[in-house]
């Protein structure tokens, strides 16, 4: 069931439902964890790069030609990438999460893993793992810039050290910086940026004025939110208000920023609900509105302007057959509090388990690019909408 919710009014042109056409590039990964788009050879073009259970494999733009550059890097499966040229050569560097093993929350050799994958000197070569210092239940990861020519490797995990159902010790988001050569486990630092939520499921960014990136963590309390400053990470917990509604807030699981003043939300971990979060002008706390209320196993979201008219859209996805007996993705349009469902893909045709967008072609449209667990299925929809006029 959806739910929409209006805060203002606005006269806005109407624009045409948005629209993609489905083409799949692997029908054969086995769960497909993560997703990442990057460009991994310097041609200028944005490639895929898929997490799979025992694979870490990149797909090149355009003819999508799969290539692996690790396997079996543990005795679990691998769970999260994170793509991005932190060095400024025009070719992304990889980290991995990996010995996924959600049920253990104490031994960090039975449970969870961080590597740096140093690329090879040959194309086609494997790549090297490099490990670095991890806590048990790792499971998401992310390149932050934080400053101009400099990143940091954001690894936050599900649980904290020894929890049991949630509760005890809460989870340590742990930000890892290379050196100049991070090919050398030892020339990497490691440093704390957070360690008050528990839970956490997912982080997103967004650039600030001086050009390096604030995160949003989303974990069973709330959101916290961390931006470098130079020595470490000035971190703050956003206010909430919740409006008379019957949906209780027990947390959150998918979270991206929509603009500067409002971000969206799966609801709660593996939730059945999409929400927008828009900042109150008055108390500069975090209004929460709920859009959707009928996934199930809602895993994946993203943000952005999909038809060229300056308001952003938000694509989810859920991996589990809801009450109609489908799993899939939907994308929402609307601005401020008013959103509707405008797109869906094909009933059934994704479980989706993780969601990008990025525009593959550079015809100014992004792209969809999503992962499928049941479905076991990576594809790219390709934005056919038509631009609105501005």
């Amino acid at each position: 069931m959806l739910r929409t919710i209006a805060l203002a009014s606005l006269a806005l042109p109407a624009a045409a439902a948005p629209q993609f056409r489905a083409q799949t590039i692997d029908d054969r990964i086995a769960i497909g964890y993560g997703l990442a788009t990057a460009d991994m050879d310097g041609d200028g073009k944005e490639d895929i790069v898929v997490c799979d259970a025992r694979q870490i494999a990149w797909y090149h733009n355009p003819e999508w030609k799969k290539e692996v550059i690790a396997e079996n890097l543990t005795a679990r499966d691998h769970v999260c990438v994170a793509a991005r040229d932190i060095d400024g050569d025009g070719r992304a560097e990889i980290a991995v999460g990996a010995q996924w093993n959600p049920g253990e929350t104490s031994n960090d050799r039975e449970s969870g893993a961080v590597f740096f994958l140093a690329r090879p000197s040959a194309a086609g070569q494997p790549w090297k793992p490099v490990a670095l210092p991890h806590d048990p239940t790792v499971h998401r990861m992310r390149w932050v810039r934080t400053g101009s020519a400099s990143h940091a490797l954001v690894v936050a995990p599900l649980h904290g050290r020894g929890n049991t159902n949630g509760n005890g010790q809460p989870v340590r988001i742990q930000a890892h910086v290379p050196g100049k050569n991070p090919a050398d486990p030892a020339d990497w630092s490691t440093t704390l940026v957070d360690a008050s939520l528990h839970i956490t499921h997912n982080l997103d960014a967004r650039t600030l004025p001086d050009g390096s990136e604030e995160i949003i963590i989303a974990g069973k309390e709330g959101f916290v939110t961390a931006r470098p400053d130079g020595k470490g990470w000035l971190t703050s917990t956003p206010a909430l208000e919740f409006p008379k509604a019957p949906q209780p807030f027990g947390g959150s699981g998918e979270v991206r920023y929509l603009t500067e003043n409002s971000f969206a939300t799966v609801e709660p971990f593996h939730g059945p609900m999409v929400s927008v979060f828009l900042r109150n002008p008055a108390t500069r706390a975090w209004h929460r509105h709920v859009i959707e209320t009928g996934f199930n196993q809602g895993h994946a979201l993203a943000c952005a302007d999909l038809d060229n008219d300056g308001q952003p859209e938000i694509a989810a996805g859920w991996r589990e057959p809801d009450a109609s007996g489908n799993t899939g993705i939907r994308v929402y349009t609307g601005s401020v509090a008013t959103w509707s469902p405008a797109w869906n893909s094909e009933p059934s045709s994704m479980a989706c388990e993780d969601l990008r967008i990025t525009d593959l072609n550079k015809d100014g449209l992004p792209d969809l690019i999503a992962s499928g667990r049941a479905t076991k299925n990576v594809v790219i929809y390709w934005n056919e909408s038509k631009p609105a006029s501005r």
